[in-house]
């Protein structure tokens, strides 16, 4: 699913461009290793809360729009982390 691969992707470069590894992120987001590990592969069938916490940690935000129109991982101006 191509949504999915957006988020693994996004995720995956905002970790990686504030620094962390995905241990740190895990730890920051109140949720496993193997979770950061899966998400950043685009495994589908993840927890939506554990989801809403990495992107919390990372400063991005989900925009979603009505209809088919794409699902949107944005950066926000904020970064909870100052590694």
């Amino acid at each position: 699913m191509r949504l999915v691969r957006d988020v693994a992707v996004a995720v995956r470069q905002r970790r990686k461009a504030l620094g962390m590894n995905q241990t740190e992120l895990s730890l920051l987001a109140g949720c496993g290793r193997l979770f950061v590990s899966e998400l950043e592969r685009g495994k589908e069938t993840l927890r939506l809360d554990k989801l809403l916490n990495v992107l919390e940690v990372l400063g991005l935000n989900l925009t979603l729009t009505s209809g088919r129109g794409p699902l949107i991982v944005a950066e926000d101006l904020r970064t909870p982390y100052d590694g």
